[in-house]
């Protein structure tokens, strides 16, 4: 109560100035005006007057304050960055030295890896430390502080490369990487050399008497003499450890291709890099056959299930347009006895007799054969039972395809995609030594259809390659007539001259 009526004398008291000041204004400039009453003025005041806004509690009050400061923290990090962005010297920690004094520990080597992808080609990781150092014997002091990069990391190297090319490619690949090898002096370029393990003649030893006679006696039972076969796992990296530390290692030629040095590391589980000058072997796991094919045998089951579907409607087509073409067979089987025993009946039960069948089954014998003869060189195919079934088959075949929306170029680049991919997956199963089975990854339907397919390809490449040569042969023989006839009216010519020398 006593704020308001505050309030209202606050108010009384601005409503009389306002009144005498009109007055003084009305006693200088005489004008004629009723004044106000300071109640009427007051009143009218109070309700112009904007309102207080109510009075917040404490919570309220809290809970605006902080947000307000949280979006003060955000609007002074978005500034802050945008600082940084503009202005480099204003970002953190600009101010200190670009390098520490403590050095850090190098990272241990780890290994490489050599991946298969899905365009043939091999992914080889090197774990290829970008702080390698110089031989300490061979090199003084400044040249030793030399280095590839002052970052402490290994930074992985990839790089690409196909089975068929050289191990010397890979070497040319991991040189330009590295910087030249200093030596008396003189600038050289590191050498590379490539290392697999020796099993025949590794560290996989026998520890006892009992042991060492029980492999003599199953190696004497092998073999008689010693033997000078390699045997190959497949298995790779996913074969069993080595259990001596120091492995007996092989180098190989650079330029041995790199699918033969594979196949052969696969018999163990790793190969080693060597770099000359740095004192680096990198030791890289080598893929199995499961590894090598994965992606091969990942398409070839992708393409077997498009196969499978697209075999069944052919399946269905096929048997349909026989069915038809063996109906049409057996309705003309059906046509020549129904002739036959109108002949029959006809010559011996009536009166007409042979005198009037005769002629008639001459005529339409030669009748028939004259059309089959007229129809076989217009569809210009062999005259056999198999072409006539072959032409009524195909056509029946390529109306129920359109019909039930098969398409047959599209099978052919399937099955021929499949059998590409069969026929490298099994290369590959031969340089491994591994017994593939085709069954497990496409199924024994796909796997009698591809190899259908495959066998009418290759008849059908047969069949071309002997029709060029025909032709061939028939182009040569027309060739050697014109020749020979050539050869003849040159002659010809040459006697006839000759006897006319002759003649006085």
């Amino acid at each position: 109560m006593n704020h308001v009526s505050g309030r209202l004398r606050s108010q009384l008291i601005r409503g009389s100035t306002c009144c005498s000041l009109a007055a003084r204004f009305q006693r200088q400039f005489p004008i004629t005006c009723r004044p106000l009453r300071p109640r009427v003025f007051a009143r009218q005041l109070q309700r112009f007057a904007p309102r207080a806004a109510p009075s917040q509690t404490d919570p309220e009050a809290k809970a605006k304050k902080l947000d307000q400061k949280v979006l003060d923290e955000q609007e002074q990090e978005v500034r802050v960055r945008q600082n940084q962005v503009k202005r480099p010297w204003h970002r953190e920690g600009a101010d200190d030295p670009p390098t520490v004094g403590v050095e850090k520990e190098a990272a241990p080597v780890r290994e490489g890896r050599l991946l298969t992808t899905p365009t043939r080609l091999l992914k080889l990781i090197l774990p290829l430390s970008t702080t390698v150092e110089k031989d300490r014997d061979n090199n003084s002091k400044h040249d030793y502080g030399r280095s590839i990069s002052p970052n402490d990391t290994i930074r992985p190297l990839a790089l690409l490369v196909h089975p068929q090319q050289p191990l010397s490619y890979v070497e040319r690949l991991i040189q330009a990487e590295l910087p030249p090898v200093i030596e008396d002096g003189k600038e050289k370029i590191p050498s590379v050399y490539f290392r697999t393990e020796d099993t025949e003649h590794g560290d996989n030893k026998p520890t006892t008497r009992t042991e060492a006679r029980r492999r003599d006696e199953e190696s004497a039972s092998r073999t008689a003499g010693p033997t000078h076969v390699e045997s190959y796992s497949g298995l790779g990296h996913e074969g069993p450890k080595r259990q001596g530390s120091d492995k007996n290692w092989v180098r190989w030629s650079n330029s041995t291709e790199l699918g033969d040095f594979i196949r052969d590391a696969a018999r163990g589980r790793e190969f080693a890099i060597e770099i000359e000058g740095y004192n680096v072997e990198m030791r890289v796991s080598v893929p199995s056959f499961s590894d090598r094919t994965y992606y091969m045998r990942a398409q070839l089951r992708k393409l077997s299930r498009q196969i499978d579907e697209q075999s069944q409607i052919k399946r269905e087509c096929d048997m349909l347009a026989y069915n038809r073409a063996n109906l049409l067979a057996k309705g003309g089987f059906a046509l020549l006895s129904g002739w036959w025993g109108v002949v029959y009946y006809v010559t011996f039960h009536t009166e007409f007799g042979w005198d009037l069948v005769e002629p008639v089954t001459y005529l339409a014998g030669l009748s028939t054969i004259m059309g089959g003869y007229l129809w076989f060189l217009y569809i210009s195919k062999d005259l056999s039972y198999k072409a006539a079934m072959n032409v009524t088959v195909s056509r029946r075949q390529n109306a129920l395809y359109e019909a039930r929306g098969f398409d047959h170029k599209r099978w052919e680049q399937l099955v021929q995609e499949a059998n590409a991919l069969r026929r490298e997956i099994k290369v590959i199963a031969v340089e491994y030594d591994v017994d593939w089975d085709e069954a497990k990854e496409v199924g024994d339907d796909v796997k009698e259809v591809l190899s259908e397919e495959r066998s009418k390809a290759g008849h059908r490449v047969r069949s071309s390659e002997k029709e060029r040569d025909e032709e061939f042969t028939e182009q040569e023989r027309k060739k050697k007539r014109r020749r020979v006839h050539k050869r003849g009216q040159a002659e010809g010519r040459a006697s006839v001259v000759a006897w006319s020398t002759v003649r006085p």
